[in-house]
């Protein structure tokens, strides 16, 4: 199956946008951003990244009449039995920024020293032709590290100014986009998923 040109990302997130965008620019495949066509966000009542995923694709692709992609990522602390998971964006409340997440996450880790502060990004994207693509794309990738006890850095975004990522000496927020493209969980997954369409 040949990469379509032109793929809907069904998210309002800018630097999700910016991260997938460069990362498909390659292959020449342009990214839209489904709130530039006015589609609304889909409801994320799934209770895994991947039913998160397809729900969103669905969504967009649906209202768009093109294909679509979609991701839902977030971080698994072991410490807190793998939250905030699925509700990585909105952990410190339905309308929370990426500082109230952080805060949050920093106040529930407070003591636990540095050994126990594990944790992994999680990705996964699901690509669908169109809203009932009965044989949907899934592709999915893990980035480990551990929890920094305060954010260092500005780029990136979400808990990236938090996470150190294994074999690194500085945090995901303070990596040069392109490496951090190269090994993330979104970089990950979404080579995975080139593999596929291609």
């Amino acid at each position: 199956m040949s990469a379509p040109r032109r793929v809907v990302l069904a998210t309002g997130n800018a630097g999700k946008q910016r991260e997938l965008a460069a990362l498909l620019a390659p292959l020449g495949i342009e990214v839209i951003l489904q709130t530039s066509l006015g589609i609304s966000s889909a409801e994320e009542t799934g209770t895994t990244f991947e039913a998160n995923a397809l729900l969103k694709a669905r969504h967009a692709a649906r209202e768009s009449r093109l294909p679509a992609l979609a991701d839902d990522s977030g971080l698994e602390v072991d410490a807190l039995g793998g939250r905030p998971g699925v509700w990585s964006a909105r952990y410190a409340g339905p309308d929370a920024t990426d500082e109230a997440n952080n805060a949050k996450l920093l106040v529930e880790l407070a003591g636990v020293p540095d050994e126990r502060r594990s944790a992994r990004y999680r990705c996964v994207i699901a690509f669908v032709r169109e809203a009932d693509d009965a044989a949907p794309l899934v592709a999915e990738g893990a980035w480990e590290g551990r929890i920094g006890q305060a954010p260092q850095g500005t780029g990136g975004f979400g808990y990236d100014p938090l996470f150190w990522p294994q074999g690194q000496s500085v945090t995901a927020a303070q990596m040069d986009a392109a490496a951090k493209n190269a090994v993330s969980h979104r970089g990950l997954a979404l080579a995975q998923l080139l593999r596929k369409l291609s």
